[in-house]
């Protein structure tokens, strides 16, 4: 597992520490990817609701809070695949 990966479950371990209600992954493109459910958050690769996809830069700037969810939705930073309802709920979580 990449050191971006350990950071990231960390990082979202505690902006979702009462887990999250449905199945969301990140993927980090050349890194893996990160799975966020009811149980918490893990590195994984399992099926989703929602898949998010983006670049390592991307995605550490959205959790450091220098870069809108949405806004990166907006401007082709970020991919979602799935249950838009549920990516909602996840920017909002992370934004």
């Amino acid at each position: 597992m990449s050191d971006i990966i350990d950071a990231a479950v960390a990082a979202l371990t505690e902006k979702l520490s009462s887990g999250f209600d449905g199945v969301a992954k990140f993927v980090i493109s050349g890194e893996g990817a990160i799975m966020m459910d009811s149980a918490g958050v893990r590195a994984g690769d399992e099926e989703a609701d929602v898949t998010l996809t983006a670049e390592a830069d991307t995605f550490r700037a959205i959790l450091e809070g220098d870069l809108n969810p949405t806004t990166a939705f907006m401007t082709g930073k970020l991919s979602v695949d799935g249950n838009m309802g549920l990516a909602m709920k996840l920017g909002a979580v992370l934004g």
